[in-house]
């Protein structure tokens, strides 16, 4: 019997990942762990933590330098991108940027490690993200929960959720299922969701949503409210946070989707403060390989700005 693996391709999703027809899944791209650390640039702390007990969900927690034993700070909890197939928290791209984005806001930044397609089709990233979520939230109600860092140190009336690309859809997703927990009387409080270049489906059948419907093979990429938020108004108009960030670029394949986002929060009945900044002459994600550039560096002194401008 021939044990040769087949060369016959399935799907070729270039620039990131083949998939053969005997089941094999090739990626065009390692993405080697990076350990937590201290920074020695920034002073940010960094550790890993394992959540028990759905699936090994792991996150990477920052903490940048405190004044106090007990200096509250808001949070962060981002979720990176890499159209739902590559990347990682713990990768050389992202450990560097969520230490320089902690220690910028100065806030605690939660990085999320979640399970990548097709290898673990939807709705995993999203589970896995709400379970984090849930994980972080849990804290609020403990002096003493499982993570010192959060229960000393967080700020739960100022948590900002966060991501790029696939990172910012998964982003969205757990707002619209926070906004269905947290009430406006809670202690717990959304202050506000930031979308860099938000990789989403506009129901069309184009190259982008050829890839959802390899990695969501049980969704209809026409109305899936994951996928295609702008099709949803409803959705929209009962989101939990009063203040939304869309960032888009220039030259980015996904901007007209961004700019489609941004109408349709707009036009919802979502009553909150909602800003967009676009970065000229850009592709999609140009911040993340070239951090210290102008444009980047202008994205980030945005980003912040965004969190810290209702601090007291």
């Amino acid at each position: 019997m021939d044990s040769t693996p087949s060369t016959e391709v399935l799907h070729d999703h270039h620039p990131y990942f083949r998939v053969y027809k005997d089941g094999r899944i090739e990626r065009f791209k390692e993405f080697p762990y990076t350990p937590p650390s201290e920074d020695p640039q920034t002073g940010v702390k960094s550790k890993d933590i394992l959540i028990p007990p759905e699936n090994n969900v792991s996150v990477r927690l920052y903490l940048p330098r405190t004044t106090t034993p007990d200096e509250k700070l808001p949070i962060i909890i981002y979720i990176h991108g890499g159209a739902f197939v590559i990347e990682s928290a713990f990768s050389r791209v992202y450990h560097p940027y969520l230490n320089s984005l902690a220690a910028e806001a100065k806030a605690i930044a939660v990085s999320i490690e979640y399970r990548l397609a097709p290898e673990h089709p939807f709705p995993a990233c999203y589970d896995d993200s709400w379970i984090a979520f849930e994980w972080v939230l849990a804290h609020a109600s403990s002096a003493q929960g499982p993570e010192a860092w959060i229960s000393n140190h967080a700020d739960f009336a100022r948590i900002f959720l966060a991501g790029d690309s696939a990172g910012a859809n998964i982003a969205h997703d757990v707002m619209v299922r926070a906004s269905e927990k947290i009430g406006p009387g809670d202690e717990v409080k959304i202050a506000g969701m930031i979308l860099v270049h938000p990789y989403f489906g506009d129901g069309k059948p184009d190259k982008l949503d050829k890839l959802f419907s390899l990695i969501a093979p049980d969704s209809s990429i026409c109305d899936d409210p994951r996928l295609h938020p702008m099709a949803h108004p409803d959705l929209l108009s009962r989101l939990v946070c009063k203040r939304v960030l869309v960032l888009t670029a220039e030259k980015d394949f996904v901007r007209e989707r961004s700019l489609l986002y941004y109408c349709a929060l707009k036009k919802s009945r979502w009553d909150g403060e909602l800003e967009m900044m676009e970065t000229e002459e850009e592709g999609h994600c140009f911040h993340l390989p070239n951090p210290t550039s102008e444009r980047a560096r202008v994205l980030m002194k945005r980003i912040v700005t965004f969190i810290n401008q209702d601090s007291s």
